[in-house]
This record gives C-alpha cells, sequence and structure tokens, in this order.
C-alpha cells in the first residue's frame, strides 16, 4: 500500500485527529493566555457553535457521501483536471495545489461578503459576539453546503493529487481554529508569522463591527492573498482587547449565541442594497 492510498483510507481519522489536537491546544492556550474578555458564558456559546458543528458534518454526510478527497481520486483515476494534464513532479504539484485550493477558498470568503444573499448567510458567522476557537466553525448549514460544491468545482477543474486535499483540509481546519483563537501572541511572534499564517490578531481585525475593517483579512490560512490584493489591514483603529466583534444590529443573546437562533438568522434580516465596495466606516461618535 502506498502512502497516498494509505491517506485516503484513513482519511477521516487523520482530520478527527488533527481536529482533536488543535482543538484542545488551543482551547487551553484560551484559558491560560486569553487576549479578550468574553462577554458570554462559554456554555452557551460553544454549546451552539459545536452544535452548528454537529448539525453541519451530518448535513455533508447526508448530501455528499464522497468527500473531497473522494472527488480527488475519482478525478486522479479518470485523469480530470489542470494538474492531471501535466506530469509535474508529485513533490511540485502538492504544494502548488494546496497554494491553489487556499487561493480559491479566499475567492469564496469575498464572495460570500459581496454578494448580499450569500451575505445573509455568511453573517451567521460574523454575529457571534465574543471570538473564540468555536467561533472559526460557525457557517451556517446552507454555506457549508456552498463551501462543498465549490470545493468539489475546485477539485474537478484543478486535479490536485490526493495528498494535496488531506494537507489543504486539515490546514483549514487547524489555521480556522488558531487564528479565531481568543489567545495572546507576542507581537514579534505574530509579526513573523503573518508574513504567511494569518494571526489571532490579524483576523479579528476581519470580525470588526465597523465595515471597513469588516471588509478586510479574507484570508483563513495564507495572508498572500491579502496583501497581494489590497484587502490586508495590520489592525483595527480600537486595541484588540477593546474592539467591537460582531455585527450592529445584532446582540440579543437569543438570536446570535443560540442554535435556533443562528438557523433562522438567514431568514429574519435584509441585506438590501448592500455592496462591499460601498461599505465605508463612518465615525458614529460625531456630532452631526
Amino acid at each position: 500500500m502506498s502512502f497516498e492510498q494509505f491517506v485516503l483510507g484513513h482519511e477521516p481519522t487523520i482530520r478527527l485527529g488533527f481536529f482533536v489536537v488543535v482543538f484542545t491546544l488551543v482551547a487551553v492556550w484560551e484559558v491560560l493566555s486569553p487576549r479578550r474578555a468574553l462577554t458570554l458564558s462559554r456554555a452557551l456559546r460553544w454549546s451552539s457553535n459545536l452544535g452548528l458543528v454537529v448539525l453541519n458534518t451530518a448535513l455533508l454526510r447526508l448530501l455528499f457521501p464522497i468527500a473531497a478527497v473522494g472527488v480527488a481520486a475519482f478525478c486522479a483515476g479518470n485523469g480530470w483536471g489542470v494538474l492531471n494534464h501535466f506530469q509535474l513532479p508529485f513533490w511540485l504539484a502538492v504544494p502548488l495545489a494546496v497554494i491553489a485550493m487556499d487561493f480559491v477558498i479566499w475567492l469564496q470568503h469575498v464572495m460570500v461578503h459581496a454578494v448580499p444573499l450569500l451575505w445573509r448567510l455568511h453573517q451567521v458567522h460574523h454575529a457571534d459576539p465574543d471570538y473564540d476557537l468555536t467561533t472559526g466553525a460557525r457557517f451556517h448549514p446552507f454555506e457549508i453546503a456552498l463551501s462543498m460544491l465549490i470545493k468539489f468545482a475546485t477539485i474537478t477543474v484543478l486535479g490536485p493529487p490526493v495528498l494535496a486535499v488531506v494537507i489543504f483540509e486539515v490546514m483549514l481546519n487547524a489555521t480556522a481554529m488558531f487564528n479565531h483563537g481568543n489567545i495572546r501572541l507576542p507581537a514579534a511572534v505574530d509579526g513573523v508569522l503573518r508574513c504567511i499564517l494569518v494571526t489571532p490578531d490579524m483576523h479579528r481585525v476581519h470580525h470588526s463591527v465597523e465595515d471597513d475593517e469588516c471588509n478586510s483579512n479574507f484570508g483563513f490560512s495564507l495572508t498572500w492573498w491579502d496583501r497581494l490584493f489590497g484587502t490586508y489591514r495590520a489592525q483595527a483603529r480600537a486595541p484588540q482587547e477593546s474592539m467591537a466583534i460582531g455585527l450592529r444590529g445584532h446582540s440579543n443573546p437569543t438570536e446570535v449565541a443560540r442554535l435556533d437562533g443562528m438557523l433562522l438568522m438567514p431568514f429574519k434580516t435584509q441585506a438590501d442594497g448592500y455592496a462591499i465596495n460601498r461599505r465605508q466606516w463612518t465615525d458614529r461618535t460625531s456630532a452631526p
């Protein structure tokens, strides 16, 4: 059995193992060195946010019994995809595929901010009044299903090696928990890391209630795309410890911190007239 066959056969166990390890490490880190004080009880938020994880996992298994690695294996076996038409060395094809898939995720993230209908789904993620590792897994089931379809399309067009898909999935889950972590990093370490990886302080700016700050730092794993396309923002105007997190007009815990409220949110709120390039910051403290 080749290494790639081993990975394909044990992909669920590999992903679960990395999830448990990273979740435990970041959770302990949040207790030992928190960046911000939480405003709601951890029990309420974690039960709801992790409840979404369970619901989304069950939904994906039901709708898409063939996971992303299965699609990659099918494409490789049938010669589908760009990378399957070129005889690239395996050591080069894997990192190229991981980087390409990360770019697609960045584009997808920009899209769900730019399209009003998709923003109604994505605002469930942004409505979390606090910011910790469970925020990184808090997505509406409809957005999760859409994301999986985009992932399948990307794999079909790109034709990445199976190992690249597994690495990408593990990296995406791990970095989402890390950069949503309520953790404190030394400034020097943060500065070095964000040359490549999205750090908690960098991504927390993206969860600001201010529109122009929210529409920046779209990356989940790599920082390159925000820097390249001009959406990188080093810091929010307010300090990290006191910056306002969440969505304006959405502060009721029944809506933003309970599972039923989050599931209903896209159908109760409006996004009329929303366009990503029109959202600007206005000083609400200034006199009219």
